[in-house]
């Protein structure tokens, strides 16, 4: 990860898509990971796969697959910015 975010402060891209790489860190690491992340995407925006729930709180969209019954999935978004301004109501 450190050497995937040292390429991107060199040269950023307009994208960077990360699959699970918060997995293996502690908590201390995701905050430090979701420190680095927020600064970062300034500049790149970031696509990541995650459990983790202290990095989804960092996304702005959230977008995942749930099975209510066995052998159906559906597709569910979130607009966190929205549901935010929808719970405050």
């Amino acid at each position: 990860v450190a050497l995937v975010f040292s390429i991107f402060e060199l040269n950023p891209a307009p994208f960077c898509l990360l699959d699970e790489v918060d997995a293996p860190l502690d908590e201390a690491n995701v905050g430090r990971f979701c420190n680095t992340v927020k600064e970062m995407s300034e500049r790149v925006q970031f696509i990541f796969i995650t459990h983790n729930k202290t990095t989804m709180e960092l996304a702005t969209q959230l977008v995942g697959v749930t099975m209510n019954e066995p052998g159906v999935s559906r597709l569910v978004a979130v607009d966190v910015d929205e549901a935010v301004r929808l719970a405050a109501m």
